[in-house]
């Protein structure tokens, strides 16, 4: 039989599908060729196949080498096949074990010097070999600590073909050759912040910890260097530690998006794109591959758009979907790529373009027209699904110079953050839901913990009015049970729904 099989896996977003490569040699014309809906950086494997295989001693076969990737109706995508392409056409010609290969997953891109490069996506990719079942995964060198990551499967790193092959029974001399690297600077995080630099913002403070408490969306806005910006960037730093499978997450999601990934992180991810950023940064896509956009990059962690006003309303009204479903569908000709969304928003914006409408002693320029329709760049949609709409204003010249620290420091507020979402936890342990931000409406109103009618009047009044939607009642009803959580109390009373209603938009009970 001239037939060998290997596997390999197809990543779509962060799920991978296993492929099972099968090479055949066949009496005809020499050629080779690969069929199974390859895209063109994968049809090219053949001439770095062919140059990687030349130059480590290992020629092949002078025959018609055709080599299939099933299943053929899945798109396949990258050079992360070529390990595979070139172990079974090997094998298909005796050059290996047939055996050895066969169960065995090769991930990896061939130099034409047969070096083995690294490729994006290694963490997910091993993810889904361990999950079918296969215990032996070979890996390029530079890949090898992110693979290392995934429990219960031998990883086996190589830094060319040849050291490949001689693990699969080949008799060929292994160069001694410097693995290819991969690019280290972009893994550097920023270090966390302490909320003890903040200045004032007492009740801009308070508002951050119960966001991070309950996992809600915020709101801020005020004039420029009332310290919005400082403020959102100390959010990841109040918020629990990543548990080891969420942090698996993010970097699985890291690794697809091209960075080095070395070890797991349990700070919570930050991502802050630019105002000028398009709806694919956002959402994530590509024509051929979907790569993750800034809204995968933060699951589990916060996605802040400071100067909120500015990004453009399509990209703005793009984060609807995933705030609802925590999830992210991008859609392309021949395939559908799903990432996880579950990631907390902050936002960030003037009062105006010029920033000095509202502000005690500056002058505003602006026209009327103009600072409604600045205010108008956040739909009313958009706002609805935000918890907290706090306004901020400047620190006075006596606090700002009167020297010392906050007493409210980033360990104090994470200690508050993690005993209150405990309490959550273990009032909704019996359901799916951990955060209140994540408990469904209809378990809070009409559920066993639907409060008293006395105790959510003024939140019956405001919905009768129109001043809350029904959406917006369901997040008024969250927050008071994160305060009430923040209190120790058993439920929310009259309090943590007047405090709630003023957070939701400046609404009074």
């Amino acid at each position: 039989m001239s037939t060998a099989r290997t596997w390999a896996v197809a990543l779509t977003g962060v799920d991978g599908h296993m492929v099972e490569i099968e090479a055949d040699l066949s009496n005809q014309t020499p050629d080779f060729k690969i069929i199974g809906l390859p895209d063109k950086s994968l049809g090219e494997a053949v001439q770095r196949v062919h140059n990687a295989c030349k130059n480590a001693g290992l020629d092949l076969p002078r025959r018609r080498l055709t080599v299939n990737l099933s299943p053929a109706s899945l798109p396949k995508h990258g050079a992360g096949f070529d390990l595979g392409i070139a172990v079974s056409t090997l094998a298909a010609g005796g050059a290996i074990g047939r055996r050895s290969i066969a169960d065995t997953v090769h991930i990896g891109e061939l130099g034409l010097d047969g070096r083995i490069r690294p490729v994006p996506g290694v963490l997910p990719a091993v993810f889904a070999a361990a999950g079918a079942g296969f215990r032996r995964i070979i890996v390029p060198r530079g890949n090898e600590a992110e693979a290392r990551l995934v429990p219960g499967v031998e990883v086996r790193a190589a830094a060319s073909l040849a050291e490949v092959a001689v693990w699969h029974g080949a008799d060929v001399e292994v160069p001694d050759v410097d693995a290819v690297a991969v690019d280290r600077a972009s893994s550097v995080r920023e270090a966390a912040l302490d909320l003890a630099d903040v200045v004032g913002q007492e009740e801009a403070v308070e508002a951050l910890v119960v966001a991070a408490a309950g996992g809600h969306h915020l709101l801020l806005s005020g004039p420029p260097g009332a310290g919005k910006t400082m403020l959102a960037r100390r959010l990841p730093g109040i918020l629990p530690a990543l548990g080891e499978q969420e942090a698996l997450e993010v970097a699985s999601i890291r690794s697809l998006s091209g960075e080095t990934v070395t070890a797991l992180d349990p700070l919570p991810p930050l991502e802050a794109p630019h105002h000028s950023a398009s709806v694919a940064a956002l959402v994530g896509g590509g024509s051929r591959v979907a790569r993750p956009g800034a809204i995968a990059r933060a699951h589990r962690g916060v996605l802040f758009l400071d100067e909120a006003a500015e990004f453009s309303r399509a990209a703005l009204d793009a984060l609807r979907q995933p705030l609802e479903s925590g999830v992210i569908d991008v859609h392309r000709a021949g395939f559908t790529a799903r990432f996880p969304a579950g990631f907390q928003l902050l936002l960030a914006m003037n009062p105006c373009p010029c920033g000095n409408y509202g502000v005690r002693g500056a002058e505003c320029v602006c026209p009327p027209a103009g600072i409604r329709r600045y205010a108008m760049r956040l739909s009313g949609p958009l706002r609805d699904r935000v918890d907290i709409d706090l306004s901020v204003t400047r620190v006075a010249a006596s606090r700002a110079t009167a020297g010392g620290r906050s007493e409210v420091t980033t360990a104090r507020a994470r200690e508050r953050v993690e005993t209150a979402r405990a309490r959550a936890a273990d009032r909704w342990r019996s359901t799916p839901w951990r955060r209140n931000a994540d408990v469904p409406g209809t378990w809070l109103r009409q559920g066993a913990l639907r409060l008293p009618p006395a105790t959510r009047a003024a939140l019956d009044r405001a919905l009768e009015r129109g001043s809350l939607t029904l959406r917006g009642y369901d997040r008024v009803l969250r927050l008071a049970w994160t305060m009430a959580d923040l209190a120790d109390l058993e439920s929310p009373g009259l309090d943590e729904i007047g405090r709630a209603l003023h957070l939701k938009r400046g609404l009074t009970p």
